[in-house]
């Protein structure tokens, strides 16, 4: 952070995890350091195939399937100097942090543990475990309900006692949209304020000439 009286407060990237039922907050991930990058793939959803007729040529059946791409860096350098200060990051590195991203994609032991007594007692259909709502927050106008579709975890240093003390995770997720929870799912709604935003930015970006084609008179060939 810059030490320059009146220097803008720098935000930072992370992820937010929400009870789907009660819509309560269970844990908010701060990213150490932000990514240099974010990678983003919109995926557009139009109408195709053999028996497509010509007319839905333009059609769109629904929101791209977006994608994101994160690449996280964590280090345990700057509290390691002070161990008397993060007595977490002293004994066990950046293995919290690590954790903290891990156990999104994992149901909760205690959940595995009842759905196995349920098995013994003989119950026929288990339902899968409901994770929490996962959300990518990358500004104020960036809030994504997501999906985490990959993990790569690389620990680059160990402490004496072999806990990872520095480490970059690629993280890859996918976008929950209306089509994949639903308008009434809190998902869902959040979706639609992450889209609303787009299309807010989309109208408040100016609009050029034909002439800077070197077009005068209209586009040959429209009326």
């Amino acid at each position: 952070m810059s030490g320059f009286p009146g220097s803008p407060r720098l935000l930072k990237g992370g992820i937010v995890l929400v009870d789907v039922a009660t819509q309560r907050i269970q844990k908010i991930i701060a990213l150490q350091y932000n990514p240099e990058s974010v990678s983003r793939t919109p995926q557009v959803q139009g109408v195709s195939g053999e028996t497509a007729d010509r007319s839905e040529a333009l059609r769109l059946k629904g929101p791209p399937i977006e994608t994101f791409k994160v690449e996280i860096e964590v280090d345990a350098a700057d509290q390691l100097e002070h161990p008397d200060e993060n007595p977490t990051a002293a004994s066990s590195g950046v293995f919290p942090q690590l954790a903290a991203l891990e156990t999104i994609i994992y149901p909760p032991s205690a959940r595995l543990f009842a759905n196995n007594e349920l098995a013994r007692a003989g119950t026929l259909e288990i339902a899968p475990v409901e994770s929490s709502l996962t959300l990518f927050i990358w500004s104020a106008s960036r809030i994504v309900p997501v999906r985490f579709t990959d993990l790569s975890i690389t620990e680059e240093a160990f402490d004496s006692s072999l806990n990872p003390i520095r480490a970059k995770v690629s993280l890859g997720m996918r976008v929950l949209s209306v089509l994949d929870v639903g308008f009434d799912h809190p998902g869902g709604r959040l979706y639609m304020t992450y889209q609303q935003q787009k299309e807010k930015f989309a109208g408040a970006a100016a609009s050029a000439t034909l002439n800077i084609f070197g077009i005068t008179g209209g586009i040959p060939g429209l009326s």
